[in-house]
């Protein structure tokens, strides 16, 4: 599965959390270091289209408000399966090859 740069901010952000729990206001973090930074529009529109590309791949769900024409979503939660997408983002420890004596 592909994710951008941004996509694996935002589950490693979720996995450090004790709750998986974040708000959409942390992940603008993700724009600090940039080199050209763009506008706060920019930010808050790229932001919530990866969003919502995550949760349509099932790796996390958002919470928020819904009006009569869009949904505002304000927090984002892993799921299971975004858990160990996550953890993978992390690197896999390697396993050592130990003989087991029967």
């Amino acid at each position: 599965m592909k994710l951008s740069a941004l996509q694996k901010y935002i589950l490693k952000q979720c996995l450090q959390t004790k709750d998986k729990i974040i708000s959409k206001s942390v992940l603008e973090k993700f724009y600090s270091n940039a080199k050209s930074k763009p506008s706060p529009k920019d930010v808050i529109n790229t932001i919530t289209k990866s969003v919502e590309r995550l949760i349509k791949k099932e790796l996390v769900t958002g919470y928020g408000a819904k009006t009569s024409h869009k949904w505002f979503i304000r927090q984002v939660r892993l799921t299971p399966k975004g858990v160990k997408v996550a953890r993978t983002l992390f690197g896999v420890q390697q396993k050592l090859p130990l003989k087991v004596k029967k």
